[in-house]
């Protein structure tokens, strides 16, 4: 059975680019364009800090796993591995994973008893929303649902935008986006400055489609993942120079509100 661990709001609460004051107030995600509603929130992890004696920490390491995997380490140390199937293990024994449903290949059902935090991206209930509103030490982890592909139809709520907001940077993971989105979705999802998106063309969904989306969400860094079917160079054509394509020279990058590009780049892990 699935798991998420959670643990008491405390009274006291510290900030690194989340807004966060009493228990009585929750975290307001600075990634969302409108926030008519303060999600609910469970604290994990959590680590009283004296913000004053704090040194700076802005750097985040995101490194390309395989597939949909990317390891995602936050400025405190905190490790988070997206679409994890144990199939392509991080160097670190993650702290949080997420996982999506549409085939074995984003989801394990016996993940590492070492994991503390197993976020899937669909419910138990089919048709009803998996709903993740977590902090654990300086990552806050939400979730926008989205439809899949199922049985000649469509399953409702069946996967999960997954977005990690850390150190200010607000970074998305489409998972197995079957659909193009909707103007709800892009409402909830708001501001995305790191996008991991699948270039398979046709398992989720066409080029043509799933670049409309990235233009949407105008994103500073693309990164590919899911790659499958025509090649890569299909997806990178649908960009006609409004993006710079860089072919990184490692899987890992480290980037940090400051190193953002301004003209939007797709970045090539080698192990794509």
């Amino acid at each position: 059975m699935l798991r998420t661990v959670a643990f008491a709001v405390v009274s006291t609460v510290w900030s690194a680019g989340l807004a966060l004051a009493q228990s009585a107030q929750m975290p307001v995600s600075q990634c969302q364009a409108i926030a008519e509603a303060i999600p609910k929130v469970t604290f994990a992890s959590f680590k009283p800090l004296q913000l004053a004696q704090r040194q700076l920490k802005e750097d985040v390491t995101i490194t390309f796993v395989g597939h949909s995997t990317y390891q995602i380490e936050s400025p405190d140390g905190i490790v988070i591995a997206t679409d994890y199937s144990g199939v392509h293990r991080t160097a670190l024994l993650p702290d949080v994973i997420t996982m999506n449903k549409a085939h074995s290949t984003h989801y394990t059902l016996n993940p590492d008893h070492g994991i503390e935090h197993v976020l899937p991206g669909w419910s138990d209930v089919p048709g009803e929303k998996a709903i993740h509103n977590v902090l654990v030490g300086d990552a806050y982890i939400r979730n926008v649902a989205t439809d899949i592909r199922a049985y000649g139809g469509f399953e409702e709520n069946g996967n999960s935008i997954f977005i990690f907001e850390i150190a200010g940077l607000c970074i998305g993971h489409l998972g197995h986006l079957h659909h193009e989105l909707t103007d709800d979705h892009y409402t909830e999802i708001g501001r995305l400055d790191i996008l991991m998106v699948p270039t398979d063309g046709g398992l989720t969904m066409g080029a043509d489609s799933m670049s409309r989306v990235v233009q949407r969400l105008r994103s500073s860094l693309i990164l590919p993942m899911h790659r499958g079917g025509p090649p890569l160079d299909r997806f990178l054509a649908m960009f006609d120079g409004r993006f710079d394509i860089v072919y990184g020279q490692s899987n890992a990058m480290t980037v940090s509100m400051r190193s953002l590009p301004r003209k939007p780049q797709i970045v090539v892990p080698p192990g794509l």
